[in-house]
């Protein structure tokens, strides 16, 4: 029985984001490490454009409203569905959704699009964080200046996090504007 709780605590550390297996620490959870206001109030729809609505800047609101449609949903590695997302699978399943396509791994979404300024960012622009290597290893879909949309690591559910946290304003290492 203890052999059994020893494989079961190996598997579940052996889940993470991205494509390189490894559980980036500390790792904020629900209700657990986050800081205080991390995590978007369900009922506050995402930030209203302060310009005229492009067909792109409108392409990015609803590409951030439908990755608010996964909120919940438990994170799975390699997950590519509505059953379970890692943090890349979330990413290309909304953008085809919205006949996008980006590539499957974070590492080559970071290369699509271009570059956007922290300061710059928009609705549907893909913000990239280093939590478990050097470079982008986790991605995640702007929902305004500051919010984004994310799959966490195995011990997470999709939600919204906060840009300005320490913990993902020590780990941004740029954004993309795919739309």
């Amino acid at each position: 029985m203890q052999r059994l709780g020893i494989l079961v605590a190996i598997c579940a550390l052996s889940a993470a984001c991205a494509s390189t297996g490894a559980v980036p620490q500390p790792f904020p959870t629900p209700g657990g490490s986050a800081p205080a206001g991390s995590t978007r109030d369900p009922d506050r729809p995402v930030a209203a454009p302060t310009a005229p609505l492009t067909p792109a800047l409108a392409l990015g609101h609803r590409i951030a409203a439908t990755a608010l449609e996964f909120r919940g949903v438990p994170y799975r590695n390699g997950g590519t569905d509505p059953t379970g997302f890692d943090c890349s699978g979330l990413v290309a399943y909304v953008f085809t959704r919205h006949g996008r396509a980006v590539p499957r791994q974070t590492s080559a979404q970071f290369a699509v699009g271009q570059a956007v300024g922290r300061t710059d960012l928009r609705a549907g622009d893909l913000v990239f964080f280093s939590t478990v290597a050097a470079g982008a290893s986790h991605v995640g879909i702007a929902l305004d200046d500051d919010e984004f949309v994310h799959a966490p690591s195995s011990n997470g559910v999709v939600r919204v996090d906060r840009l300005t946290t320490t913990y993902w304003s020590t780990r941004f290492v740029g954004a993309r504007r795919v739309n």
